[in-house]
C-alpha cells in the first residue's frame, strides 16, 4: 500500500511537471530547433560527407544539425530552470500582426520581383516591406533604410561575388 502511494505521488509529480513544461515557451522554441537538427543531421548523410580533410556536400548540414540539436537541448532545458508558477502563452498578449505580415511577405517580395525585375528591385521591395513591419517606422525611413541596403547588396553580390542575377530585367508578368 505504501509502495502504490509513493508511486502515485511520484506519477503526480512528473504529471506536473510535464504539465508546467508545456506552458514554457523555450520548451516549444527548444522543440522546434531540436527537430531542425534532426532533419538536417538526418538529410546531410545522404549526401557524401568525407573527412575533416576533404569535407563534401553533407559534411556541413551534418554538422550544424548536430549544432542545432545540443542547442535545442539547451534552450528547451532553460524551461525546467525556470520558476514552476511561471506561465506563459506561445503567443504574446499583444501580437503584432501587421509586424509579422510584413517580415514574411518581404522575402516572397523579393522571390517575385527578383524572378521578374532583377536584383535591384526585388532587394529593394523586400528590404522596403520588411521594414515597415517596424511599429516606429515610417515610409521615408523604411525607403531610406532599402535604398542603402540595396545599394550595399548590389554592390556585394553584383560586383564583388559576381552572383548571376540581372541588376534590371523585364520578364513580363
Amino acid at each position: 500500500m505504501e509502495e502504490t502511494l509513493r508511486l502515485a505521488r511520484k506519477h503526480g509529480l512528473v504529471l506536473q511537471l510535464a504539465q508546467n513544461l508545456v506552458r514554457k515557451r523555450d520548451f516549444y522554441a527548444g522543440g522546434l530547433i531540436i527537430m531542425f537538427g534532426l532533419l538536417m543531421a538526418l538529410k546531410g548523410p545522404s549526401y557524401r560527407v568525407g573527412t575533416l580533410m576533404h569535407m563534401g556536400p553533407g559534411f556541413l548540414p551534418t554538422a550544424l544539425g548536430v549544432i542545432l540539436i545540443f542547442l535545442g537541448i539547451s534552450i528547451a532545458g532553460t524551461a525546467l530552470a525556470a520558476p514552476e508558477g511561471e506561465d506563459e502563452s506561445i503567443l504574446p498578449d499583444h501580437p503584432e500582426w501587421l509586424g509579422w505580415a510584413c517580415i514574411l511577405t518581404g522575402p516572397l517580395c523579393f522571390i517575385l520581383f527578383g524572378s521578374f525585375f532583377g536584383l535591384i528591385p526585388g532587394t529593394f521591395a523586400c528590404v522596403f516591406v520588411s521594414a515597415l513591419g517596424d511599429r516606429t517606422a515610417t515610409w521615408k525611413s523604411s525607403f531610406v533604410l532599402a535604398a542603402v541596403v540595396t545599394a550595399f547588396g548590389v554592390g556585394l553580390f553584383s560586383y564583388l561575388l559576381q552572383v548571376p542575377m540581372p541588376l534590371l530585367a523585364w520578364r513580363g508578368l
